[in-house]
Order: C-alpha cells, then structure tokens, then sequence
C-alpha cells in the first residue's frame, strides 16, 4: 500500500505500564518519518497519564488522540448498563477516523478486538505478532484480526518487538535498536524534574521493592542491608507501595533503616515528578522502575525471576541491569552499582 505524506495511524498498546513506556519510541519513530502523519493510541483508561506528556500542542507533534479504553473496569460489572454505554461510547470515538495503518504490539486477543472495531480505509494494513516472544503473554487466535503478520525473535526486547511491527507495517529496513530512542519530550522532563515532591527530604533514593510477582521480588534482607549503606552515605531511603500488603512491607524495612520514610500513596502522574527528583532509583522488574529508565534517570534495575533481556534499559548510561532469571543479584553488587551511580552524578 502506497502511503500519502499524512497517514492516518493507530496505534493499540492497552496495557500495562512497563508494556505502554517500551511503545512509546514508536510514537518518535513515525513522527520522524511521517511529520504530518495523525497518530492516535487505544490504551487503557488507567495508563493515559503516561501518553499525555506525547500529546501533540504547539510547537510538538506527538500524540494526535488518546483514545482511553475501560475494559479492566467494564469487566468487574459486565451486565451493568452503564458499562455497555460507555463501550459503545469507545467504540463511537474510536471510528471517528478511518486509519491507513494500525500497530498492534501486545498480541493479546483483547487489543486485537481493538483493531477489528476499528474503520479502516479499503487497503489498510493491520500488522501484529505473528509469534509469541519468551516470559510474554501471547495469544495465537489474535493473528484472526491482522492481515499482516509479523515474526520476532523470540528473545526479544519489549522495545525492540514493537519496532519489528512498526517497521514491517510501513515496509522499513529494521531500526537499529540504538537509533535515536526517545521516550518523552525533553522540556517535559526538565519540567517535572523543577517539580519538588512534598513530604520526602533531598538527596533521597526510590526503593521499589514490590511486584505484582512475588518471585521477581528481592529479599527484604537484601533491601535492608542496601538501605543501611545508603543511609549512611547521608541518603534519604523512600519506600513507595500500592495497596495494603505492600504498605507493610514498607514499614518493615523502614524499621529497619534510619531515617527512611513510607510516603503517602501517590498516582501515577505523580509519580513521574517523584522518580524525576530521586537521587537514584532502585528497584525489581516492575512498571516503576521502568519508568525511571525511560526518564533516563540515575536507575538500578534488579532481576531476580524474569530475563534480563526482555525490559532491560539498554538506552542509557545511567542505568545498570543487575541479575537474572534465577540469578537474583547479592547485596555487595547492588550497592557498588548504587555507590558508583551516584558518584557519577556528584560529578
């Protein structure tokens, strides 16, 4: 198919956190390509905070529409009518245009469902996974909903496969991995990293300790032991948590830890500002964590039950990826990662 100089794009990515972050590059990559090209993006309702900064305005062309899809939510009342009115809401905003080209990256049937509500122009591509990649979620039935599929290594970086996909949908030669990565605008960042975060005392260091997994959690000895040294390098330990088994943990390593503090539960769009003003980030495999990285802020990442090479921060200097699957990191090897992270930024 022969593309005009202003495709219209959609993108569909719904979930989750990490997954959504390890898109956003794509959004860069076409806008480079395609500088008047519309793209809008399905992604669930919970999330929209992480696109909102890629929104296009003056002077910026990012994200034409965000198109917020509730079905985590519509799940839980599933013969309410209210749901029913507001998927028919969705699916009225989404075919407000007819798209040349849809990127479906998850490979789940859910957001391929996505695709096929879609309207599209007579000769539209719909490309997705045609395989499944290592520790990924993937359902195969998805493949019904695309007319163009899409092998990946099987070992590969969420980041990478989702440039697989971008790249066969418009015929491109494959980008190289180190090509110009970018996540969020550069004044953004700056912006929120003028943004002080209430309640926490600087210099302080994110501990992200919790996962939805409890295999790709570090041992509350090894985090205590981390909190010790760096608090006796004068840091403040910050210990974040999102529900009521996770506060708890948090008070234990804070009894644990001088002067380490257990902040009030903060959204995601506050996070952003939160991580943006830590010294240093550490934390296991979890969405958190990455956004850190892709903040292209001071970060440790800690691998304990997941391959490194799946969400690793390739991108930056200022990240290091500790451990492995099954090969948890030791405590000496967190902090002289932590220890040489912020001798760097002193300098």
């Amino acid at each position: 198919m022969k593309l005009g100089a202003s495709p219209k794009i959609l993108l569909v990515k719904l979930s989750s956190l990490g997954d959504v972050l390890h898109n956003l590059p794509i959004v860069w990559d076409i806008r480079a390509r395609f500088p008047d090209a519309q793209i809008d993006w399905v992604v669930e309702e919970g999330y929209v905070h992480l696109l909102q900064p890629l929104l296009s305005r003056d002077g910026f062309r990012g994200i034409d529409r965000i198109i917020p899809f509730g079905l985590r939510r519509w799940k839980k009342s599933l013969f309410s009518l209210d749901s029913w009115c507001e998927f028919f809401a969705f699916k009225k905003n989404l075919q407000q245009v007819s798209y040349d080209v849809i990127i479906e990256t998850q490979g789940l049937l859910k957001s391929a469902l996505v695709c096929s509500l879609a309207k599209k122009n007579p000769e539209a591509i719909v490309a997705g996974l045609a395989n499944a990649t290592e520790y990924s979620g993937y359902e195969p039935i998805a493949r019904i909903f695309y007319n163009q599929c899409v092998q990946v290594p099987s070992q590969c970086h969420a980041l990478d496969r989702s440039r697989y996909v971008t790249c066969s949908a418009f015929d491109w030669p494959l980008i190289d991995r180190l090509e110009d990565i970018r996540f969020y605008p550069n004044d953004y960042v700056q912006a929120i990293s003028a943004k002080q975060a209430v309640g926490m005392r600087q210099p302080y260091i994110l501990f992200f300790h919790s996962t939805a997994r409890e295999a790709k959690r570090w041992s509350n000895q090894h985090w205590v032991a981390l909190g010790m040294a760096l608090s006796d390098q004068g840091y403040q330990v910050v210990l974040p948590w999102g529900n009521a088994s996770e506060r708890a943990v948090s008070d234990e390593l804070a009894a644990h830890i001088p002067n380490a503090v257990v902040p009030q539960a903060f959204s995601i769009e506050e996070a952003f500002s939160v991580v943006a003003n830590a010294a240093l980030v550490i934390g296991v495999d979890t969405g958190l964590t990455h956004l850190s990285a892709v903040l292209n802020k001071p970060t440790i990442e800690i691998y304990c039950d997941s391959p490194r090479w799946k969400t690793e921060g390739y991108w930056s200097d200022l990240i290091r990826n500790i451990g492995d699957i099954k090969v948890p990191p030791s405590t000496d090897d967190v902090i002289a990662s932590a220890i040489e992270l912020l001798s760097a930024a002193k300098h």
